[in-house]
């Protein structure tokens, strides 16, 4: 490695910069007790100076952040911290600077459709309280855990809301017992197995089950990190939603992002600047839904397979070798082109096959020239699925409104249990709260759709997209409704887009099938905690 041309400091520029990163001398390093806005305003100042990172800090910065000795006072440091942002975005105009802070913010209780609307940008990273691996049959505050919409509540409809989601509520609580009590017997625990790991796996597999009862208004938590930028297009869309629900949080979070990234959001709720943009989508959403609705109305939809191939890359084979060979020669990508289109098919494969290597479990990638092919699904699953695919940052989703239109799920194991009564009845009180909401309401209507019913939407993705997602939601331990769409997807990219050597690469996606998901996973957690050696599984 090239000898670091360590610079000097003073003992008390040292001081300073003990306190600001992570270490004095060395070539890479970290900044620390900084606001974020400071550290973009930094950044920005970076690219345009010959200094270095702890020089310009010295130089330019300390003088505005206190003594060094330790982080100013809140209120002096966010003053200040907004002086620095503005100077260099008044100076340089660049909104790139947003992109160099951000933010953690959580989100409580928000309705299965809001955290759609929360996951929808793709430069953040998301988590979302699982449905799967905990009950939501408690009562917090007396009331069982759903969104009560301020706009229904207001309506002649308000009482019957909470009445049928109440009975919803009480028909999932009370089908835990007999759920429970079938799957112990179905799955009877063996003698490798401890009694805590079959009580997780066997208590996952009735979540699972049952998940398809709860409504989209169940309400989840959802944990958020993104940069300034990303939060002022999710303020945004928030903001011109039309739903009281994203309005609100959008309200809420702006007033908490600007405790800690204030300068970063000043355009936001601007009438001049934020509100034109909001506006603009209020006002396209509005008239495109119009135009579709005069030039739909009347036709009814064709009969489908739940998962379909409507578009793929034409030459894809073409396409990702020359992009597989292209960084190792020197030629025009045209001729290289030709070159690979008049190779025989056997060289091509060697190509690929030695581009994706001995991938040793599904974490090691190929590069992008798996980017350059492409696919586009259209799929109609039920909603519990879609709310688990929807997330993969990569995927460019639209989706429809979820309602009764297209049915909905009934799990096997809902009749081998013998409880297909309740589940039945249970769909019934949903369809019939939709359609009395849905002509006054027609968005909050969703609300009282569960995750069993079926929704339509499309996903494009990339071929390295998808082999991420494909050999993930395939696992054994992964849900069956997404594990049958991810499956039958990698057999259409194969089968139906005539592409076995992208589909080739994909060796971890696992087209075998589980009953107990979660039984392995649970088995690896406890030998993890026990410090045993986890025997090797499939990735």
């Amino acid at each position: 490695m090239q000898p670091y041309v360590a610079e000097e400091f003073s003992a008390g520029e040292r001081a300073v910069l003990a306190h600001r990163v992570t270490n004095v001398d060395e070539p890479v390093f970290a900044l620390t007790n900084l606001p974020e806005v400071v550290k973009g305003a930094l950044f920005a100042r970076y690219s345009r100076s010959r200094k270095s990172l702890r020089r310009l800090l010295l130089d330019e910065f300390a003088s505005d952040l206190g003594d060094g000795a330790a982080a100013a006072p809140p209120d002096q440091s966010a003053t200040r911290a907004g002086r620095l942002y503005d100077r260099i975005f008044l100076e340089y105009g660049d909104d790139s600077v947003a992109q160099l802070g951000g933010a953690h913010v959580a989100v409580e209780q928000a309705s299965n459709v809001l955290t759609k609307v929360l996951e929808w940008g793709r430069l953040g990273a998301y988590l979302e309280q699982s449905t799967r691996y905990m009950a939501y049959d408690d009562k917090p505050g007396g009331r069982y855990r759903y969104y009560r919409d301020p706009d229904v509540l207001a309506s002649p409809h308000g009482a019957a809301y909470v009445a049928e989601l109440d009975a919803v509520f009480d028909a999932y609580a009370g089908l835990f017992g007999p759920l429970t009590a079938w799957a112990r017997e179905r799955f009877p625990r063996d003698e490798t197995t401890s009694e805590a790991v079959h009580r997780n796996a066997v208590a996952a597999k009735v979540c699972d089950v049952l998940r398809g009862l709860l409504p989209a208004a169940t309400v989840s938590n959802v944990g958020i990190f993104a940069s300034g930028q990303a939060y002022e297009q999710l303020l945004l869309r928030l903001r011109g939603h039309e739903l009281a629900e994203a309005r609100h949080v959008g309200d809420r979070m702006l007033r908490a992002l600007r405790e800690v990234i204030p300068s970063f959001l000043v355009r936001v709720d601007r009438p001049d600047r934020g509100g034109v943009w909001t506006d603009y989508l209020s006002s396209t959403r509005a008239g495109t839904r119009a135009v579709a609705a005069e030039l739909l109305a009347g036709v009814e939809p064709a009969a489908t397979d739940d998962v379909t191939l409507t578009s793929f890359s034409r030459d894809a084979e073409v396409e990702l070798v020359t992009g597989m060979l292209y960084p190792h020669s020197r030629l025009p990508e045209t001729q290289l082109r030709a070159l690979v289109a008049a190779m025989p098919a056997e060289d091509r494969l060697r190509v690929v096959r030695a581009y994706a290597g001995e991938r040793t479990n599904r974490r090691h990638k190929p590069g992008r020239a798996l980017e350059r092919v492409s696919y586009r699904f259209d799929v109609c699953s039920d909603y519990g699925a879609f709310r688990d695919l929807q997330r993969h940052r990569m995927l460019t989703v639209e989706w429809q409104e979820l309602g009764p239109h297209h049915g909905y799920e009934t799990p096997a194991e809902i009749d081998e249990a013998g409880v297909s009564q309740v589940w039945h009845r249970t769909m019934a009180r949903q369809a019939a709260l939709w359609e009395r909401l849905h002509p006054d309401l027609p968005r909050q209507a969703q609300y009282a759709v569960g995750f069993a019913w079926r929704i339509r939407y499309s996903m494009q993705l990339n071929a390295r997209a998808a082999m991420q997602m494909l050999e993930l939601r395939t696992t054994p331990q992964g849900h069956p409704s997404y594990r049958r769409i991810c499956q039958r997807m990698h057999e259409l990219i194969a089968t139906g887009a005539g592409h076995p050597a992208v589909a080739e690469m994909m060796r971890f996606v696992d087209h075998g099938t589980s009953e107990l998901e979660r039984l392995d996973a649970e088995r690896a957690q406890e030998a993890r905690r026990s410090g045993q050696a986890v025997a090797p599984t499939r990735p």
